[in-house]
């Protein structure tokens, strides 16, 4: 394959795609399906976010953001092979998405595209012929969402439009046939070529040159240009010749490719590659808005740079970079668009044998693109939202990029706040949609260290405080004090704190306070935020009744019940019936750590416990079998390889004490106190961290306790 050489402006161009992707996502979200006079009819020409006006929350999870993103891990997860095959591609979704909950619409086998090839690949089906039209039939192959998961690819290949399009089809294959798949391919290589072409026509010309010049696709690609070269002042009138020779009435189907494709290039060339001209009109022109949106909006994204986002509506401000990937790998689920675009970059440069960008030391916040704050957004108090603006701006002498707290007005008795969220906001538990499934990305037990800066033209100290939130059994916050100092104009300081107990409540987020003893307007530059490696002490079980305590876990078996009810020790009990099911918490961050637990079997065909977790098919584990043997195994895909075992064989309703530690590449358990198995991995960099978790199969487990430690 061709890796021809990054461009010097790689990072920013792709960050710019992923933000357009975001963007249009969420402005086409809460209108998805409404047909182009109901738009015109309620909304009028959509110029601008419109999720108050329908009392929805922006930053949503959608499928459109879960696939593009989770279902691109298959590179990294099988080695960053140049040889990456849509079987490797079929077995990364088994492992990241959990059934009828996960990323998918789950509209029925025949029904949804996608649901339909899960079950196939489920079933030992293996990709490409789990999407194929042999199989599946040309309605259901044929649908939109193969293009709506592919714009990681055309990131991935900048100026390549041709290796774009490759990858993309063997992406598109697990699930679709067809059409479908050269949609996807044509999108992928849009995303591609933008890096390099700005001519919307020559842009559209190098796309289509990757698919068959007798498809259908390619037909109604030329077919549109045609049009929009009879009038090219009147969106409408294309899209009402679109309507009329590619509507929805002429496919059947849910959601075929062919009318919302055509959607793309009607955005395209009447916008003249005006990101906002084309949201409006992509938007507008209704059927499958946010899938439409989201492709129109990366391609725009690449091909304009960040400029054009910040220079007319305030597209980045609402979105603040925060995006959701709920998968069963729950550590992974609050992220920022940032961070995917460091992940895609960094493929790109380990497939060039170039080493990977790491700024600030590898920090989880380190604000290096123009413009981020990572999540970040003011606490809707009346204190902080009259006081504090978040800027992205160059420290004075350094010149590296930093997050500035601008603030005005602060004083006795005011106190500004900003956070980015560990958990899952409130507003997205109650939220229609794709299920959330997430667990928190700190926890008690971990060190937060924060860096930050007074310039010297601040004309007041400045008291600096880290500071999160927590849930309790309502879900309602609760604030938590970290430590605080007092910054003089041109000081500095890193803050440190080791998370106190939280009583089983998941942290919501984190953020600063500042305050001051005097009135006071000035900056305080955050440079950096970070947290890394499992908690040095944490308990697992719950405090009291209610759900949020379960909600941080990963919960791909058929039930829990949580049986607290203080004074009383609190017990929980799991349960579940056919296959191989997890109960997860952590995250990849989590290496070097102890998992122990006290529990009673009630029935079981499979018990046990598993670290570096890193979805339904990856991680180690130490399993108590019905042959009354115990394994410990390592799983990275479809097959186990078990790397010990032993007889051993547990008896019905007794307590057992149980530990499983991973350090390095070795592995150790322990079954009452006394070293049940131990083996070395001679090849763990697949797995070198992730969530623990216990593992259960056809039975129940009653946990009395669970706890992480990094003590050995």
């Amino acid at each position: 394959m061709d890796l021809s050489a990054l461009p010097s402006d790689y990072a920013e161009r792709a960050y710019a795609g992923v933000l357009g992707k975001l963007i249009g996502v969420y402005l086409g979200r809460p209108f998805e399906q409404w047909s182009h006079e109901r738009i015109e009819r309620e909304l009028g020409e959509v110029r601008y976010y419109v999720h108050e006006k329908l009392g929805q929350p922006l930053v949503v999870t959608d499928d459109d953001i879960t696939g593009t993103f989770t279902f691109f891990r298959a590179l990294a997860d099988h080695g960053f092979s140049p040889d990456l095959t849509p079987f490797q591609i079929g077995e990364t979704w088994l492992n990241y998405i959990i059934p009828l909950q996960s990323i998918l619409w789950w509209g029925g086998v025949g029904m949804s595209t996608e649901h339909t090839a899960w079950h196939r690949l489920s079933r030992g089906t293996p990709a490409p012929a789990s999407g194929s039209i042999a199989l599946n039939g040309k309605t259901v192959a044929e649908q939109i969402g193969a293009q709506i998961f592919i714009d990681a690819w055309g990131l991935l290949h900048p100026g390549n439009p041709a290796a774009a399009a490759d990858w993309a089809a063997r992406a598109a294959r697990v699930s679709h046939d067809g059409e479908a798949v050269y949609g996807a391919q044509v999108v992928a290589a849009l995303v591609a070529a933008a890096f390099v072409e700005r001519d919307i026509h020559r842009l559209l010309d190098l796309a289509l040159a990757q698919i068959p010049a007798d498809c259908l696709l390619r037909r109604v690609a030329d077919d549109v240009r045609a049009w929009h070269a009879q009038n090219p002042s009147n969106w409408r009138a294309t899209l009402r010749l679109i309507q009329h020779h590619y509507g929805y009435d002429k496919f059947s189907g849910v959601c075929h490719v062919i009318p919302n494709h055509a959607l793309i290039h009607l955005a395209l060339l009447h916008s003249g590659g005006d990101f906002s001209e084309a949201q409006m009109i992509v938007n507008t022109a209704g059927w499958d808005t946010d899938c439409n949106a989201g492709n129109v909006g990366c391609i725009l994204g690449v091909r304009n740079g960040l400029a054009p986002l910040d220079a007319g509506p305030d597209w980045r401000g609402p979105v603040a970079d925060r995006l959701w990937l709920p998968t069963a790998e729950g550590g992974a689920t609050i992220s920022d668009a940032v961070r995917e675009t460091f992940s895609i970059v960094n493929a790109a440069r380990r497939l060039r044998s170039l080493p990977a960008l790491a700024p600030k030391n590898g920090a989880r916040f380190h604000f290096s693109l123009p413009g981020s704050v990572q999540g970040f957004v003011p606490d809707p108090a009346p204190d902080s939202r009259d006081t504090l603006t978040l800027v992205n701006q160059p420290a004075p002498e350094t010149g590296d990029p930093v997050l500035a707290w601008q603030f005005k007005k602060l004083g006795p008795g005011r106190a500004a706040r900003a956070f980015t969220a560990t958990f899952t906001p409130p507003q997205n538990f109650a939220s229609a949609g794709y299920a959330m499934s997430a667990c928190p990305t700190l926890h008690p037990g971990q060190t937060v260290r924060a860096r930050v800066l007074a310039p010297a033209s601040n004309a007041t100290p400045v008291t600096v405080r880290l500071v999160l939130r927590a849930y309790d059994e309502k879900k309602a916050h609760r604030t938590v004090p970290g430590p605080s100092q007092l910054l003089a104009p041109g000081a500095e300081t890193t803050l440190v704190w080791l998370v106190p107990p939280l009583d089983g409540h998941p942290i919501a987020d984190l953020g600063l306070e500042l305050t001051s003893a005097a009135p006071a307007c000035g900056t305080i530059l955050l440079d950096r935020l970070d947290w890394r490696d499992a908690p040095a002490d944490l308990d697992l079980m719950p405090c009291a009744k209610g759900d949020i305590w379960q909600r941080a876990w990963i919960k791909a078996i058929d039930g829990v019940w949580n049986w607290s009810a203080p004074p009383a020790p609190p017990v929980i009990d799991l349960h579940h019936g056919d296959g191989l099911g997890l109960f997860a918490q952590g995250s990849r961050d989590w290496c070097h750590y102890t998992f122990s637990t006290r529990f009673t079997l009630r029935l079981a065909e499979t018990a046990g416990l598993a670290v570096r977790v890193q979805g339904l098919r990856r991680y180690y584990a130490l399993r108590f079998d019905a042959d009354r043997r115990a394994r410990l195994v390592k799983r990275a895909g479809r097959a186990e390889q078990t790397l010990a075992e032993a007889p051993c064989a547990l008896d019905l309703d007794r307590l057992y004490a149980v530990t499983l530690t991973a350090y390095g590449s070795e592995l150790r358990a322990t079954l009452d106190g006394a070293l049940l198995l131990a083996a070395t991995d001679s090849a763990p960099d697949a797995l070198a961290g992730g969530a623990c978790a216990f593992l259960l199969s056809a039975g129940s487990l009653r946990v009395h306790s669970a706890c992480v430690s990094t003590r050995r």
